[in-house]
């Protein structure tokens, strides 16, 4: 089991682009959107993973996850999804010691950016880019798996 621990931020320009390393495209659905145990199933460029999260404790949680075979993901993101596939871009911004991951959504959201860090410890301190806006971290608006979901 590993720890995730990550905040997220709105994006205000598109300056990341030009810092950007690698640019994936990613289809994922989830197959369960219960906030103790969200499960997801993600096509990365060429490869596929099946994600488990627990729930949020702060800016932590716990997260496993595990590659699977290419076909199984597409037959579940045609079978077993519950509510919209999520497309998107993920571009990937070295900034001051840290990655950040911009998605650029086109469904179900089209249009929205965020941009998200993960850390090592809860009250780590890092560098802003210049792309970033307001932060987001914990509001459920902006959960992956909330998008495209009726509130």
């Amino acid at each position: 089991m590993s720890k995730e621990i990550e905040r997220k931020f709105l994006v205000v320009n598109q300056s990341y682009k030009s810092m950007a390393t690698s640019c994936d495209h990613i289809v994922q659905g989830y197959l369960s959107r219960n906030v103790d145990a969200t499960v997801r199933v993600r096509l990365r460029n060429d490869k596929s993973f099946l994600t488990v999260k627990g729930r949020n404790h702060g800016i932590e949680r716990d997260e496993w996850e595990y590659a699977i075979p290419l076909d199984d993901a597409r037959c579940m993101l045609q079978r077993l999804v519950d509510g919209p596939v999520i497309d998107k871009q993920r571009y990937i911004v070295p900034y001051s010691g840290k990655v950040w991951e911009v998605d650029e959504f086109s469904s179900p959201d089209a249009g929205l950016v965020v941009a998200e860090v993960e850390l090592t410890s809860v009250d780590e301190e890092f560098d802003i880019p210049p792309f970033i806006g307001e932060e987001v971290t914990g509001d459920p608006c902006y959960y992956n798996s909330m998008l495209g979901i009726k509130k």
